[in-house]
């Protein structure tokens, strides 16, 4: 068996290149940090690992099996290729993010995220359900962690540090927990959209925006309220398929103003996922939509939908890039049926009318802001 490396660990099935890395210095100075405890006896878990660092770095340090929850299905997957490519398929056990993955935990290996709610809901996760001598070592990149990141910690730990940074990362440690209480999430925010009720919208703490309806959606939706009726493509098919549902705004809009039309609502995001069931259950829809934790429309057939709907992400994590609208716009364009159409808003400054254009078919624009464009693209 070739040895244990961290420099053999890849990004895929996420986008690959040269400026984005599967391994990061906050991994590296997490495993450093914890190296010795992780070789005491109790079990361990990982917290939004993203490409198998943590959890493989941790299981060949600790030579025994770790258990992991990873927000994102794509994060998932990638390391679930990298364990079986270092022949480490049963050194860790996934798992949702619980009493089951903390239940007699005494170390947790965490990468901070950049949300605060989410953050929250980590910590008092593993307060409610993990030993009462857990050892929390929460990682991250120096330029996003700020004060807030400890003051959330100590709200759910009595003893919150900081080390050293090395590398521009740092780690901060919090042990002792306290009471946790009950949870605070979903969080829930009620919005007007010119329907007959209020949208209610409801989010777990790494939804994108939380339970807020941001002014691109809130462009799009009376843009949904009046679809022109397209062929069917089969009995079996949604008729609308929701792509990066988030906090299911948009799946819940079209299934209360169109009680007719049965949605799927996708999202990588166990997040993500879990809040737009919460947000169809608030607004009584959960009969029109089907919620489907995916990457990038994987689990449909090519041709098989009529109508996409889609306000893209323009960040992989922490980092801003263009590569993941391109990579739904593939996936958009193999699961469109001829003459099927998918709506999109987007921030202006991207420009994606051409790359529309050129991978879906014909694009013209609906609406435009100062800050962002609602554009419809019929298959070729």
């Amino acid at each position: 068996m070739t040895p244990f490396s961290l420099d053999s660990l890849r990004r895929r099935p996420d986008l690959e290149t040269p400026e984005l890395v599967a391994v990061d210095a906050a991994d590296r100075l997490l495993l450093d940090t914890g190296a010795d405890r992780l070789r005491l006896p109790g079990d361990i878990a990982t917290i939004n690992d993203s490409y198998g660092a943590l959890t493989l770095g941790a299981a060949h340090l600790s030579a025994r099996a770790v258990r992991a929850f990873q927000d994102g299905v794509v994060h998932e997957r990638a390391l679930a290729l990298n364990a079986a490519e270092q022949g480490l398929q049963d050194a860790y056990r996934p798992l949702p993010l619980g009493a089951e993955l903390l239940d007699g935990v005494s170390t947790v290996l965490v990468r901070l995220p950049r949300s605060l709610d989410e953050l929250e809901e980590i910590a008092w996760t593993i307060a409610a359900h993990a030993r009462p001598d857990v050892e929390v070592l929460a990682g991250g990149r120096v330029k996003h962690m700020s004060v807030s990141m400890n003051a959330i910690l100590g709200r759910y730990f009595g003893n919150v540090t900081a080390g050293l940074a090395r590398q521009k990362a740092r780690v901060l440690t919090a042990s002792a927990p306290l009471p946790a209480g009950g949870s605070s999430f979903p969080r829930r925010a009620q919005h007007d959209v010119g329907l007959a009720r209020p949208l209610e919208l409801l989010a777990y703490g790494a939804t994108f925006g939380g339970p807020a309806l941001d002014p691109g959606t809130r462009l799009l939706l009376p843009h949904l309220r009046r679809l022109p009726e397209l062929p069917a493509i089969s009995s079996e098919a949604a008729d609308v398929v929701d792509l990066g549902c988030g906090n299911g705004a948009i799946a819940a809009f079209v299934a209360l103003a169109h009680p007719d039309l049965r949605v799927l609502a996708t999202d990588q995001s166990a997040s993500a996922t879990a809040s737009t069931r919460a947000t169809a259950a608030a607004n009584g829809v959960t009969d029109r939509i089907t919620v489907s934790r995916d990457d990038a429309l994987s689990a449909l057939a090519d041709a098989s939908v009529g109508r996409i709907i889609l306000n893209p992400p323009f960040h992989l994590g922490s980092t801003v890039h263009a590569g993941v609208a391109h990579r739904l716009f593939d996936a958009c364009a193999r699961v469109l049926a001829p003459g099927g159409e998918l709506i999109t808003v987007w921030n202006s400054h991207l420009r994606y009318r051409q790359a529309l254009g050129r991978t879906i078919g014909p694009t013209r624009q609906l609406d435009r802001s100062p800050r962002f464009t609602v554009t419809v693209s019929t298959r070729r």
